[in-house]
């Protein structure tokens, strides 16, 4: 089975708080009948669109995958680990909390029992764009439950100006929206437990108010100090590659790659790596292809492919996610390149 990277196509799932226009992320898609919310870009049934398994699921492929592919240590007995999505917005989503592992593996496992700590990095946003993004250190468990009785949750929660390029890093048992006019790249756990506790009163297609999950949101919650917020990255430069260390915790790690000019890049063989072209174009070459690659897509590649390139056509601003399988690792290799203890307690999250 020969070693290259892979596109996944996208699956694109409308809600009350979307847009009618995906451009320019997708082009193609304007003056929609629906509101669509969220692309998908590694959910379970997004499908191969070239390479040894194209036209198969994701989920299918990654139940049968090789080590040359999946990595060497990945563990290969729950579903695929990450979720990337971009998510669009012309109105508030819900005031919401996701479980993390434990309560998720206890209470739900028919919904895949597992958690939803995530990272959002800022694609574009309008002037006033803003997230919310855990509870006041203030707020008791007694006050968050009587603001979404009289419906003023969002002043329980801090509020976080965003700007494109900057990244917010949300822990599972953190209570958050997204406010309207963002374009955000969504990666975290593959999970799609939601906790909703206010949604503004809206209904769904059916008229009918969406569910609300209070109780089990307060069982989640996290009162008191709040880990999550706005993460100050760093950006050290690599001859053509500008490479901005934005977020890592256990379930994922994530930079932004920024080049003009051709760079190479290689796979560890531990993990596969996911790449996120945001802008530009050129192409990836790879044991003798040079495989063309656009705006707005996910590549696959696999962790045994050893030295590829990136040769970009325009300026181009890529990112890269894996799972990061020893964080005190990660943390001394970052060390090694001069990043400083200070630094390295905003990226890395325990």
């Amino acid at each position: 089975m020969k070693l290259r990277p892979s596109r996944l196509e996208p699956i694109f799932d409308a809600r009350p708080w979307g847009v009618h226009s995906l451009a320019p992320l997708f082009p193609e898609r304007q003056n929609l009948t629906e509101r669509i919310g969220e692309a998908w870009l590694t959910g379970e049934k997004c499908r191969f669109t070239d390479g040894p398994y194209a036209g198969e699921t994701l989920d299918a492929a990654w139940k049968k995958m090789p080590a040359e592919w999946a990595g060497s240590s990945i563990q290969r007995d729950a579903p695929f680990p990450i979720l990337v999505k971009f998510i669009f917005t012309s109105e508030k989503l819900s005031v919401q909390v996701h479980p993390d592992d434990e309560y998720a593996s206890r209470f739900e496992s028919g919904a895949g029992g597992r958690g939803k700590t995530e990272m959002w990095y800022c694609i574009d946003a309008q002037a006033e764009g803003e997230v919310l993004v855990g509870l006041k250190p203030e707020v008791t468990r007694k006050q968050f439950l009587r603001s979404i009785e009289d419906g003023t949750a969002e002043q329980c929660v801090a509020r976080i100006p965003l700007r494109p390029g900057d990244t917010v890093f949300v822990p599972a048992g953190t209570v958050h929206t997204i406010g309207a006019g963002l374009v955000l790249c969504e990666i975290q756990e593959q999970s799609d437990l939601t906790y909703r506790v206010y949604d503004y009163n809206r209904r769904d297609a059916n008229g009918k108010p969406r569910a609300l999950h209070i109780e089990k949101a307060m069982e989640v919650t996290r009162f008191g100090e709040q880990r999550g917020g706005k993460i100050q990255s760093v950006t050290l430069v690599r001859g053509a590659l500008a490479e901005t260390y934005l977020a890592a915790c256990q379930y994922f790690a994530t930079e932004k790659w920024e080049l003009a000019d051709a760079i190479s890049a290689e796979t560890s063989g531990e993990h596969f790596d996911l790449l996120i072209t945001i802008s530009g174009d050129g192409a990836i070459e790879a044991n003798g292809e040079r495989i063309p690659f656009a705006p707005a897509q996910i590549w696959f590649i696999p962790a045994a492919l050893g030295e590829y390139r990136i040769a970009p056509a325009s300026r181009t601003e890529i990112l890269r996610t894996y799972v990061p399988l020893n964080l005190d690792r990660f943390s001394q290799q970052l060390a090694r390149r001069g990043v400083s203890a200070d630094q390295l307690a905003r990226l890395v999250q325990a």
